[in-house]
């Protein structure tokens, strides 16, 4: 099979790896602002928004990828180009989301000291590592042979969900400003 014929499941599996960091972004977006012990449903909320703001911000690569395709005069050549980036946009993002799976499930099962060194040691650093990530990812849609326009694409995508928890933060979870100066 090649990247073109899987092209649809590979569109389908990016938007949903980026809806899956969208909800993360909203509950990093809100984490740390709240003392209370059960905080579950504040933290679905939190999650819900990101997804939402997410799902509006993907719209933009998908359009782009539908201008490019629409603009290209060689139409099949632009989808396999499109669908080789794609391939080569997924494969960091899959190394990155692999080792964030790996470190969630240890804070997730181990008990509570390893889980709290599985978090500080493994979710805190790649979090931070999050840009490259995605950087990495728009590198590797231009190289894997994708070209110019899947690098646009791919660096849409990648402004689209690095925007996600900046947005959500500044929407909802900004400290109110004093206004006792002015």
């Amino acid at each position: 099979m090649t990247p073109r014929d899987a092209a649809p499941a590979l569109a389908v599996g990016l938007i949903v790896l980026g809806l899956v960091d969208s909800a993360f972004s909203g509950f990093r977006a809100y984490a740390g602002r709240d003392a209370r012990i059960r905080k579950g449903r504040a933290v679905v909320r939190a999650s819900l928004r990101g997804l939402a703001v997410g799902g509006g911000l993907l719209l933009a690569p998908v359009l782009t990828a539908g201008a490019v395709l629409l603009a290209a005069v060689d139409r099949d050549r632009a989808y396999a180009a499109l669908a080789e980036g794609g391939v080569g946009f997924l494969l960091p993002l899959a190394c990155y989301a692999s080792a964030v799976l790996l470190s969630l499930a240890a804070y997730l099962v181990l008990p509570f000291r390893a889980s709290t060194l599985a978090m500080v040691a493994g979710l805190g650093p790649l979090t931070l590592l999050r840009p490259l990530a995605v950087a990495a990812a728009c590198a590797g849609a231009l190289v894997h042979g994708g070209g110019g326009p899947a690098l646009l694409v791919a660096v849409v995508a990648g402004a689209a969900v690095l925007c996600v928890e900046p947005l959500v933060h500044r929407r909802w979870y900004a400290a109110p400003r004093d206004r006792s100066w002015s």
